[in-house]
């Protein structure tokens, strides 16, 4: 079965084409400043980046009408628990209203769905970034109507989840994780019998600091920065996604570039990557506490695991509550892809988006 699948992205949009499992073609096209500058919102680049993904498919001369399904990444919806979605009209709808964010990945699912009308082949996404399995009782913090909020990684910590549980001769069902996504964003999760039970708010909430957010800060040091009248509430926003983590203490989110730093004898460099080191590894201790310490595997995935030397650090301080498994990278395609083909193979129900 061939299965197209959509991955939009800020300034680019990845497409790639599957059989069954194997991945036959696969293209990232780049959108410049200037294409993109001509839409005055994310919903308005809808027709423009779908004719995109036409034109490189038709130049590789693949034909839709011999698809068996379209599988985008899932944007900015409700909050639903985890699974493959049947995309529909108001998923959609909400998705292009842009009224629960906006983020390129809102067109995953609208370009889906012109392009299943199209052709007449079933479009779906799969684990959207806005998974909620959260237990209520992980939800609530020390301020009544302020809940913590899940807005991490789903659809690459579930499908490393499911790698590593075939690794061990198991289901991800049958298994309890701590899945550490280490990138840009860090996302710390715990995954109990294949539901995300507990995650930190990867976005710009909780969890450790990462190459440019800021993770955890004292509240009332952050409180007096904000009526500091030093500072917009635009200028904090960023503090705490885009400019904060390493680009605050220095100016960089290459953890290459510490590493050379560190090396040339920057001791805040180091300072700063101990530092991090050590809130990842408290919060995968957190997390092992949220599963009563019954854990089959840590699991580290995310690009920063191609890192042999942050890997071996975070081990060490972690490795004595379960083994840890490195996963470098990220499978969001593959996931995507193997998501549609469990809905087409019957291996698992479709959910409706109401």
């Amino acid at each position: 079965m061939k299965i197209l699948v959509i991955n939009p992205g800020s300034t680019s949009t990845k497409i790639a084409v599957y059989e069954d499992e194997k991945e036959i073609f696969s293209k990232t096209i780049e959108h410049s400043k200037e294409e993109l500058s001509k839409f005055q919102k994310i919903s308005d680049q809808l027709e423009f980046r779908k004719e995109t993904i036409l034109d490189a498919l038709n130049n590789e001369h693949f034909d839709l009408k011999q698809f068996s399904a379209i599988s985008a990444r899932g944007g900015n919806i409700h909050p639903v628990p985890s699974g493959t979605y049947i995309v529909n009209e108001k998923m959609v709808n909400d998705m292009l209203s842009l009224k629960y964010g906006a983020h390129a990945s809102n067109l995953g699912a609208p370009i889906a769905f012109e392009l299943s009308k199209e052709f007449n082949i079933p479009a779906f996404i799969v684990d959207p970034v806005i998974v909620d399995e959260m237990e209520l009782v992980n939800k609530i913090t020390g301020i009544k109507g302020i809940l913590r909020q899940a807005k991490d990684h789903p659809l690459n910590q579930k499908a490393v989840g499911r790698v590593v549980a075939k690794q061990l001769n198991k289901t991800y069902e049958d298994c309890n994780f701590v899945i550490a996504h280490l990138g840009g964003g860090i996302s710390i999760a715990a995954h109990r019998k294949g539901k995300i039970i507990d995650v930190n708010n990867a976005l710009n909430g909780d969890g450790p600091f990462t190459p440019e957010r800021a993770g955890d800060i004292p509240n009332v040091s952050l409180v007096e920065t904000c009526f500091s009248n030093q500072y917009t509430k635009e200028e904090i926003l960023n503090l705490l996604a885009g400019k904060g983590g390493l680009v605050s203490h220095l100016n960089t989110n290459s953890l290459k570039e510490v590493f050379n730093r560190i090396q040339n004898g920057d001791e805040y460099a180091k300072l700063v990557y101990e530092a991090m080191v050590l809130q990842i590894s408290k919060w995968i201790g957190i997390m092992s506490v949220v599963l009563k310490g019954e854990i089959d595997a840590i699991i580290l995935t995310g690009g920063m695991c191609y890192s042999d030397k942050l890997v071996k650090d975070i081990t060490s301080y972690v490795d004595w509550i379960a083994q840890v498994i490195p996963v470098p990278g990220e499978f969001e395609m593959r996931a995507l892809a193997e998501g549609a083909l469990r809905v087409l193979r019957e291996e698992e129900e479709p959910k409706t988006y109401e």
